[in-house]
């Protein structure tokens, strides 16, 4: 590291110079993908760039900037809170520590609400932290009316930032905790990826997870404590024939489907991610 202090390296020696950091430590499993995204966000270009001009510098201070960004990806300080961009379905959101890393899992429980969505749908997605599932039904569905909650106030500001960002214009913002800044509004589908690990889950002490917000991802012994308030309580915020869809833990499966069993929900539908394992469950109201 010290070596290639006040250097101007050229893209090829940057590379490799992360490549000796991040070897470092033993739990990083993405070190060329991680060190080719941070060198493009320091340079400003794309990933062909690099590939295409490997002997050409970068600059001493873009190189110092480049290593200092790789000893925090050493760290374990994920890439997405270093460059403070995460890519989500077609968009490029701003993501920090107040808000959730964007996953594939979730981008299912936007494929199987937007399956749900008819026509001037009116959708409620309930802690939309950086705003990512709100912004993608309603940028997809453009006639739609969606409301998104979110209780922190910095995870808000980051969604707020997303919508401008974004230019989508038919998303309402409200602050609080899940259903409490709503009144007598109804909606033909509620979503939510809410938090679901249990709280002395050894993962949560475990990769990019243990710099995110404890507060969106622990819930209760058993992980389950937001999905029982949700499930109990979104029967009086749906629309005749409603749907309610739930993103949940790998092992959780058979748990939310008993819930949303004894709660009234019918047409119980669950939905399985690449690895197989069921990650989105829900149902319809009469």
């Amino acid at each position: 590291m010290d070596d290639a202090t006040n250097q101007d390296l050229s893209i090829k020696q940057a590379l490799a110079v992360a490549t000796s950091i991040l070897e470092q430590n033993p739990d990083l499993d993405s070190i060329d993908i991680d060190s080719t995204v941070l060198l493009c966000h320091v340079l400003n270009c794309s990933r062909s760039y690099l590939y295409t001009w490997p002997e050409k510098k970068i600059g001493t201070a873009i190189s110092q900037q480049f290593i200092d960004l790789i000893e925090r990806r050493a760290l374990g300080e994920p890439v997405a809170y270093i460059t403070g961009v995460r890519g989500f379905w077609d968009f490029d959101l701003n993501v920090n520590n107040a808000t959730l890393i964007p996953r594939p899992e979730t981008e299912l429980l936007v494929e199987k609400a937007l399956e749900q969505i008819g026509e001037n749908a009116s959708v409620l997605d309930l802690g939309t932290g950086s705003g990512a599932i709100a912004i993608v039904l309603a940028h997809v569905c453009p006639d739609s009316e969606v409301t998104a909650i979110e209780q922190s106030t910095d995870a808000i500001a980051i969604a707020r930032e997303n919508i401008k960002k974004t230019g989508i214009n038919n998303i309402s913002l409200l602050h609080g905790n899940w259903f409490e800044p709503l009144t007598n509004q109804r909606f033909d589908l509620i979503v939510s990826n809410p938090p679901y690990i249990p709280d002395e889950d050894p993962h949560l002490q475990m990769g990019d997870v243990k710099f995110e917000p404890r507060s969106a991802l622990a819930s209760g012994k058993d992980g389950l404590d937001d999905i029982k308030l949700i499930v109990s309580q979104a029967r009086k915020f749906l629309k005749p024939q409603g749907w309610l869809l739930l993103e949940h833990g790998y092992d959780q499966a058979d748990s939310v489907a008993k819930l949303l069993t004894d709660y009234g929900f019918q047409n119980l539908a669950q939905y399985p991610d690449l690895a197989g394992h069921i990650r989105v469950s829900g149902g319809r109201i009469k």
